[in-house]
């Protein structure tokens, strides 16, 4: 037949929209035409998909090829039309015969000599397949990643040949097996973070609710450890959020199927750019905000961002997606992160410290706060103080080794996201404000106490619901029914007591 039509993926944004890569052999001089939007690298396709079929001792045909990919109107990017490219031309051509190509969806990017080579956003493609019926026939170190959805058939291929060789039924390829993802391995533990009793309660009730953290504090004191102790506190991920976040990834060429169900950390640099930390680029890729997906987002030295690159978090701190728009491409992408934080007292970094070192002025402090805007400070539900903790708490005592806490907090942690579970479905801090009067009822003190700190602190609606989850939060971890005074006191102790807010 002088016309294949073979299935394929692309990638826009999160999602793996599906093409057709329609192949057409007519008469005239020979040439190779590409069509449909393709990117430099997909253009480039006509010479590797050449010299790998001539390296496979096919032939390729002397005519006139032209390769549609459909739609017309979706950018395509990547080498990962190669192998459906070549497929095409193969049966347009009639050596391959055409009666497997609706069984299956291809994708692989082919080096000269015939090989699959891996390709970008593997995982996201059989993801959003699995629900049509076709195996996906994918570069067997892709198959890995993509095994892991377990109600698609995915089939791994080291080269072109094996490839034609399960469309004949000469060699039909086994398919590859659901991957058994290792439970995630014990992080860092909670002890190693000496004293601080008030700084790792402020983690717990994080942690129970999914609140955002900031922490202020001088130096040394353990800040960066704290946060880096966040995910080991956190209930382990679902099977539906491990996909979703090995999807993310995966787009961006970093997954790792030993790791699927830790929850990601990410902790970039302060001198990382907008693009960067939200996403971006002339073909939209996930950002920090984004790889965090499901798991936590660690920003130090906190002042020292860029004050944009702070800025254009408040969206997906709300919103838990992020909306990125070019000249000529929109993508989305989920970025339902836990923020945290940290930061100095003053630029200097002393203030408040017993040795009495900092020198900095008033007005210095405040110039340095106010790096943070309002507006971004109010979307964060914890703020404490991370003081230097005793001397005696910092002396190592190798027969007096604290006992591990992650576990026991963890423990505590996923009874309180098991309550919310059954009570309302999400973390207090993702619930609507609708439903908080219905499932955060505060006592009758709790809402004078609540009342008297909004007027007092001139504190936003924003600040006021916030606070209002993670009271809810305290009682959950306390098996209280209702939000009564001691956890609004708390929950306002752990919003306002640093004094930045």
């Amino acid at each position: 037949m002088a016309v294949a039509a073979v299935r394929s993926r692309a990638l826009a944004g999160a999602s793996a929209p599906p093409v057709t890569v329609e192949v057409h052999l007519a008469s005239g001089l020979p040439g190779f035409h590409l069509v449909g939007l393709p990117e430099a690298e997909v253009r480039e396709a006509r010479d590797r998909v050449r010299a790998a079929l001539q390296n496979a001792r096919f032939e390729f045909p002397q005519r006139k090829v032209t390769v549609n990919l459909a739609p017309a109107d979706l950018p395509k990017e990547s080498g990962r039309f190669d192998l459906p490219i070549a497929l095409g031309v193969l049966v347009a051509s009639g050596q391959l015969p055409h009666a497997a190509l609706e069984r299956h969806e291809f994708a692989g990017e082919l080096a000269l000599s015939g090989e699959l080579r891996p390709i970008r956003g593997a995982l996201a493609m059989v993801l959003a397949a699995r629900g049509d019926g076709r195996a996906f026939v994918l570069p067997s170190a892709s198959a890995q990643e993509a095994a892991l959805v377990r109600d698609a058939v995915v089939l791994p291929a080291g080269a072109l040949l094996e490839v034609c060789a399960h469309m004949t039924g000469a060699a039909p390829i086994v398919a590859a097996a659901p991957g058994e993802p290792r439970a995630p391995a014990g992080g860092p533990d909670l002890a190693d973070v000496r004293g601080q009793a008030h700084a790792k309660r402020a983690l717990t009730v994080a942690a129970a609710g999914e609140h955002s953290l900031l922490l202020v504090g001088p130096p040394g004191t353990g800040k960066s450890m704290l946060a880096q102790r966040l995910p080991g506190l956190l209930p382990p991920l679902a099977e539906d959020e491990a996909l979703e976040s090995a999807a993310i990834a995966s787009l961006a060429g970093r997954f790792d199927p030993c790791r699927f169900f830790e929850r990601p950390f990410r902790a970039p640099h302060h001198t990382a750019s907008a693009v960067a930390v939200v996403g971006g680029g002339s073909v939209p890729r996930p950002g920090e905000i984004s790889l965090a997906h499901h798991g936590v987002l660690f920003l130090d030295e906190l002042p020292e961002w860029d004050r944009r690159v702070l800025e254009v978090l408040r969206e997906p701190l709300e919103s838990g997606v992020v909306h990125i728009a070019r000249a000529g491409r929109q993508a989305t992408f989920p970025a339902r992160f836990q923020f945290v934080g940290a930061m100095n007292p003053c630029p200097c970094g002393w203030r408040g410290h017993p040795s009495g070192r900092c020198r900095c002025t008033p007005d210095q402090v405040q110039r340095y706060l106010g790096r943070l805007s309002g507006p971004l400070l109010d979307r964060i539900d914890v703020a404490v103080e991370v003081p230097t903790p005793p001397p005696e708490a910092l002396v190592l005592d190798a027969e007096a080794q604290a006992p591990p806490e992650s576990a026991e907090v963890r423990d505590r942690v996923a009874r309180a996201r098991e309550r919310q579970r059954r009570r309302q479905g999400v973390a207090n801090a993702r619930l609507p404000v609708p439903d908080l009067a219905r499932h955060g009822a505060l006592t009758a003190d709790a809402q004078r106490l609540l009342a008297q700190a909004v007027a007092k602190r001139s504190l936003s609606a924003r600040a006021c619901h916030r606070i209002a989850k993670v009271a809810r939060t305290i009682a959950d971890l306390a098996d209280g029914e209702r939000v009564a005074r001691e956890h609004v006191g708390e929950a306002l102790a752990m919003r306002l007591a640093w004094g930045g807010s």
